[in-house]
């Protein structure tokens, strides 16, 4: 019995070394997969100096991708506080954007985008402010991002209007790797936590 006990000791032994050893060796092995949620699409959008960004732009990048509107009286501020903490974390590291789309471009012109900015005191070169055309804006949240159901499209752009408090995350590679709720400080840490092993890849 004892034999026995011992054997198996030692093979336990044996075979948890055999898999740090792999781990040491061989890059990702042992990470659990997550497969991408979607994958972004070329566009072409308006920064708030009136400078187009393409996804060229952000090529090689990791970056978070929001929407709002500079005269959101409702959720808006407080998803841009928390956005805020993630602006902090990252400020300095030029390889970490952070993308803010409007949801009423027909109201937040580059000017308009350039005071809103210049109110929130940011960096604009690691903090992006975007407009453009509706229809684009809205099929990028919808298509690309997945931050709004594309259920929700309308034949006609001008009536519609969306209001989302998810963010995406981006990988490298241009693929959407989470969602997360902006208005929740949890998830708001998560994305930093997640943003930061992205960044290490």
């Amino acid at each position: 019995m004892k034999k026995k006990l011992l054997y198996g000791l030692f093979f336990g032994a044996l075979m948890l070394g055999f898999y740090f050893m792999l781990t040491a060796l061989i890059p990702g092995f042992g990470q659990r997969k997550v497969n991408p949620i979607s994958e972004v699409k070329p566009f072409r959008f308006t920064n708030q100096d009136g400078i187009a960004v393409t996804n060229e732009d952000v090529k090689g990048k990791v970056y978070v991708a929001e929407y709002f509107f500079t005269t959101c009286p409702g959720i808006c501020p407080m998803m841009n506080n928390n956005m805020r903490l993630v602006y902090d974390r990252f400020k300095e590291n030029p390889d970490f954007l952070i993308l803010s789309h409007t949801c009423q471009p027909e109201v937040d012109s580059p000017a308009v985008l350039r005071h809103y900015a210049d109110s929130m005191k940011v960096d604009t070169k690691r903090w992006v402010f975007l407009t453009g055309r509706k229809d684009s804006l809205y099929n990028m949240a919808r298509l690309s991002y997945s931050i709004d159901d594309p259920a929700n499209n309308l034949q006609n752009f001008q009536d519609d209007f969306m209001h989302t408090q998810f963010w995406a995350l981006v990988d490298r590679e241009g693929k959407v790797r989470k969602i997360y709720d902006g208005l929740k400080k949890a998830e708001v840490k998560e994305l930093i936590s997640d943003a930061e092993k992205f960044l290490k890849k």
